[in-house]
């Protein structure tokens, strides 16, 4: 597999609606597949993964508004309200019709609602660990969307701290120094703290709540990843999704927590090879 340290270029800016997007592809040839990340996460999460498929498809992935390599701004709305509206403007950007497509935490919500409501068409969507269901929100968001400002002052080495912790705390086994440090470091600084407690702040169950009722109706084949150890959004969540996404192909991943891509980054390629019925590829380890 991919060194946990190697990283996923994002050279291409997107201009919307004033905001600068970063994004990067691999590969030339094949069937379009575009990855989606979640909260508070990047396109990193993808390393260990998009160049495999490179292979055989033309890769395509970003780092959300206001998260990663994103711009960040004051007064920026960075909500699930907007995540779809830019996913809907980059598919037209890239002129992808009918892309597969990957989608993890937030990124599940933010494919889900631009086939929902912005009429955005999938070959297939393998989702991992989505926010689709209510109710969800740690008690650190809900903590954070009443006090907002006292975080976004709270002194650096504080808000670190409080960064390093929440992200550890999606993987089921330790995540390693370098890839810790590398999902912190785009929330320090003044802006990037900021944009931290901003983006938690604009969390919204309405936005998931918009697409409950439709799930039913997704145009396209669909298989759904969680992993058991999950402690932000627990399994049965899963459970109960499987349920209501008529003929999902649904995998419970053991010993994953809800950041898969790092505790079992081989049962996501395994899945999705199967899934878009690609040739299998040897990994690196090997």
């Amino acid at each position: 597999m991919t060194d946990s340290s190697d990283a996923l270029a994002l050279p291409e800016a997107f201009d919307f609606h004033g905001h600068v997007v970063r994004w990067g592809q691999l590969g030339t040839q094949g069937p379009a597949l575009v990855m989606v990340h979640g909260t508070p996460f990047s396109s990193h999460v993808w390393r260990r993964i998009a160049p495999l498929f490179a292979r055989h498809c033309r890769v395509f992935y970003y780092d959300l508004l206001g998260y990663g390599q994103s711009e960040k701004a004051s007064g920026q709305d960075v909500s699930l309200g907007v995540q779809n509206i830019l996913l809907a403007a980059l598919l037209q950007h890239w002129r992808l019709e009918r892309p597969h497509v990957l989608a993890h935490d937030f990124g599940g919500a933010t494919a889900l609602r631009a086939h929902l409501l912005d009429g955005c068409d999938y070959a297939s969507l393998t989702l991992i660990d989505p926010v689709a269901l209510a109710p969800w929100g740690s008690p650190l968001v809900q903590h954070v969307r009443r006090h907002e400002q006292a975080f976004s002052d709270a002194p650096a080495y504080i808000h670190e701290a409080i960064v390093r912790a929440y992200l550890q705390g999606a993987a089921f086994k330790p995540l390693p120094a370098e890839v810790l440090h590398a999902y912190v470091t785009p929330w320090t600084g003044e802006s990037g703290q900021a944009a931290f407690y901003r983006q938690i702040a604009q969390m919204d169950q309405r936005y998931t709540d918009a697409i409950e009722v439709q799930l039913a109706s997704i145009r396209c084949p669909v298989q759904l990843l969680w992993g058991e150890e999950d402690q932000w959004i627990p399994v049965a969540q899963g459970d109960a999704l499987a349920g209501r996404l008529a003929g999902a192909r649904y995998l419970r991943v053991p010993h994953a927590g809800h950041l898969v891509q790092e505790d079992a980054p081989e049962s996501i390629v395994a899945a999705l090879m199967a899934f878009l019925r690609l040739p299998a590829v040897a990994t690196r380890d090997q």
